[in-house]
């Protein structure tokens, strides 16, 4: 009676679970005890990947590499992305990797031939650092979504929203920072009985507050952000003339210290996103995918209000054919409300040298579906570099099986580009002009202050006027001998003086006083 393969029943459940059905994703082979079983591969089909996804690990565990992975191969079917580069080491998206004796057994293994290959890249920035321009208008961000940012009550939102409504009753453009200052000033201040009598009253404290939030923002560079040229949302949806999808990468390694800006700048483009995009449900392929490398830094000391916006935004932009992907160290780092909504996940392993790290290590596996093939936990702290527990959702939407997965290498460049390289590439872009030219027009910073200074010169003419009209009365202004003889102690001593000379004028004539 021959032998029945161990291996069979667990190669048979992933190939049921990861069919290949139209174009799809191969991120690899699942592994069991030890072994790489080339047979079981890890695909996902293409149509899925705007229902998000979260790719986690320790330093150092390949989580970099996976996304580079995944975006190159949505490149390669037509799909542009949007990748966060904060510690600067994805721009090799943009050069063919080199067959390396490693990478070459790597894929042996797999059954897979390694074959080089670049991606079209668009570099963006958010401040100095090279690339186009990003940008969006304080009026585009509108006051709620700019109240979540500034973290403001329910007060500070209504006198927000007062500030909004006046600067666009008036015509004034709100586009940077200082024009947001200046009209929240204005209204507090020196157009505050207009604006009373019109929108009521204007809480100065509350102003005040605002102004201060504002100046908070400035402080992680913001005012690299508002402003104009505003970025367009269909510039990020661009393929190639061979049809791939350009993988725009911004360029982010000074973003570490400026969390505030990170948030705003995601929540603004999930906000655009939405709004710009119509509703497209289940496509053959999505439209853009955003991958957020160090997502900690989008919720780290996110208020509970700008939380929920980032959560509501996750769930509703799935139907406009936008798939988000979290990048960062710890599933936990994630909301659980947000976690709920990404159905891939790419699980690297995870280090267990603190109690804290073991609890962590628990609950990630708790958030896995269950397998009879593996311990979770324990294999969460056994993989080794370039291996990961993946799961997704297959042709149907359903949960594929649980696989420990050993990876495909990347097709590209698993470094940076020099600086010539990137020069190449900036060279070549066809949206850094358009993006990077300096616009300054008359918003409601110069017109506001134009209007404060009149107000300020009508009331100094106001005043000389005063003091001509009182000089050309003819009133002679009293001496200061004048202003003391007619004071009301000088007469109460004129009378003293005048009684006592009369009595010694009546002694003298020899009348005697009563």
């Amino acid at each position: 009676m021959a032998k029945a393969d161990p291996n069979k029943a667990f190669i048979e459940s992933i190939q049921k679970g990861y069919p290949e059905d139209g174009d799809c994703l191969y991120l690899g082979a699942a592994m069991l005890a030890g072994e790489v079983l080339s047979e079981a591969a890890i695909q996902l089909p293409l149509k899925n990947f705007n229902r998000h996804g979260l790719i986690a690990g320790a330093t150092g565990t390949g989580k970099t590499k996976t996304l580079q992975i995944v975006a190159e191969q949505l490149s390669r079917l037509g799909v542009p992305s949007l990748v966060m580069d904060i510690k600067g080491d994805l721009s090799g998206l943009g050069a063919a990797g080199t067959a390396e004796d490693f990478i070459v057994k790597r894929h042996a293994k797999l059954g897979v031939k390694y074959e080089p290959g670049a991606s079209p890249l668009e570099f963006l920035s958010l401040s100095d650092e090279p690339g186009a321009r990003l940008r969006a208008t304080i009026t585009e961000f509108g006051p709620i979504l700019m109240s979540r940012i500034l973290d403001l009550n329910e007060t500070q939102t209504g006198v927000l929203s007062v500030v909004f409504k006046f600067c666009d009753d008036s015509g004034l453009l709100l586009l940077d920072l200082k024009d947001l200052k200046k009209a929240v000033h204005f209204v507090a201040n020196e157009g505050a009985d207009d604006i009373a009598a019109e929108y009521g009253s204007i809480s100065k404290s509350s102003a005040s507050t605002i102004l201060r939030k504002i100046v908070a923002l400035e402080q992680q560079g913001a005012e690299h952000f508002f402003g104009e040229q505003s970025y367009e949302i269909d510039d990020l949806l661009r393929c190639d003339k061979d049809g791939r999808g350009i993988i725009s990468v911004v360029r982010l390694t000074d973003m570490q210290s400026k969390p505030a800006l990170f948030s705003t700048f995601m929540l603004q483009l999930f906000a655009e996103a939405y709004e710009r995009l119509p509703e497209e449900g289940d496509l053959a392929k999505p439209k853009l995918c955003i991958f957020i490398d160090e997502a900690h830094l989008v919720f780290k000391n996110a208020s509970r209000a700008l939380l929920e916006q980032i959560e509501v935004m996750v769930k509703l932009i799935r139907s406009k054919g936008v798939g988000i992907y979290f990048i960062t160290q710890n599933p936990t780092d994630v909301p659980g409300p947000v976690l709920s909504q990404l159905g891939l996940k790419v699980q690297h392993a995870l280090r267990a040298f603190t109690a804290k790290d073991r609890r962590a290590i628990k609950q990630t596996a708790e958030n896995f579906p269950l397998s009879k093939f593996y311990e979770t936990d324990r294999v969460l702290t056994e993989m080794g570099i370039g291996e990961a527990l993946v799961t997704g959702l297959g042709p149907k939407g359903r949960p594929t099986p649980l696989a420990w997965t050993y990876m495909r290498a990347p097709a590209s460049r698993m470094d940076v580009l020099s600086e010539t390289e990137i020069q190449k590439i900036l060279k070549a872009s066809a949206i850094l002009k358009k993006y990077n030219q300096v616009i300054d027009r008359e918003s409601a910073y110069e017109i506001l202050t134009a209007k404060i200074e009149a107000l300020e010169s009508n009331a100094g003419k106001s005043t000389t006027k005063k003091a001509s009209k009182k000089k050309a009365s003819g009133r002679k202004e009293k001496s200061t001998l004048e202003k003391v003889l007619d004071s009301s102690a000088a007469r109460q001593v004129g009378r003293t003086l005048a009684r006592e000379i009369t009595r010694g004028l009546l002694g003298v004539i020899g009348i005697k006083r009563r």
